[in-house]
């Protein structure tokens, strides 16, 4: 068996794999991360919302009750079948396998864009910002949550190649600054951010969510010296 060369044909067969441990993972199911999220979210009962990369179907779970029209979206059908299964319950929910920097909407289709622990994976994440902002109604809010980058350039590439190292799916996280340029680019206004700490469930958790071989946590744990 060949590993993938395209970065998203590469997070489709590693998450579609790895589906059920996502749905079930500590870290995505709960945290502080995730009412915070809601409460910058704000849903009204007339919204129709977006959650892009939906994973397990989390944020989306939370949101569905409150909205109007829930649409879960991800590049990984798998993915979207393990999400379902949490969502169900959720009579006002769609599902679409969708590509976050092509989105498969007209535009101005959203109240809410959310998209929570996934654009680090993201080969271009200026053109899945740009995508949002075309999808959002005038006057919508876009959410995002993500790993947070060190300023100091090294730091963050040495974050990189130990996120690879675990998941080869893992494209690159962002500083606040890159953020705010990626936004300012697409036409949007930053109303807030918001920086907290967020377990990962403990390291071996964190490395057997995506299986890592023996051999693979030890060079983790040289990383981390």
């Amino acid at each position: 068996m060949t590993t993938p060369t395209n970065p998203k044909s590469l997070s489709q067969e590693r998450f579609g794999e790895f589906a059920t441990a996502y749905l079930t993972s500590a870290p995505h199911v709960t945290g502080d991360d995730l009412s915070k999220l809601f409460a910058m979210a704000n849903p009204q009962a007339d919204w129709v919302v977006l959650d892009i990369a939906t994973g397990g179907g989390h944020t989306a779970n939370l949101i569905a009750p409150h909205v109007k029209m829930m649409v879960a979206g991800d590049i990984t059908y798998n993915m979207l079948r393990a999400a379902q299964t949490l969502l169900s319950v959720h009579d006002n929910t769609h599902y679409t396998t969708t590509d976050a920097e092509h989105l498969a909407f007209a535009d101005a289709s959203f109240d809410l864009v959310t998209c929570r622990i996934a654009p680090h994976h993201f080969p271009n994440c200026f053109q899945f910002v740009q995508e949002c902002a075309r999808v959002l109604k005038p006057n919508g809010k876009l959410v995002i949550e993500d790993h947070y980058a060190p300023e100091n350039e090294h730091a963050a590439r040495y974050i990189d190649a130990f996120e690879q190292l675990r998941d080869p799916s893992h494209h690159r996280i962002y500083a606040e600054y890159e953020w705010r340029g990626m936004y300012l680019d697409a036409g949007l206004v930053v109303d807030e951010t918001y920086l907290m700490h967020k377990s990962s469930g403990g390291f071996l958790d964190w490395a057997n969510r995506q299986k890592c071989t023996p051999e693979t946590i030890e060079k983790l744990e040289l990383m981390l010296i």
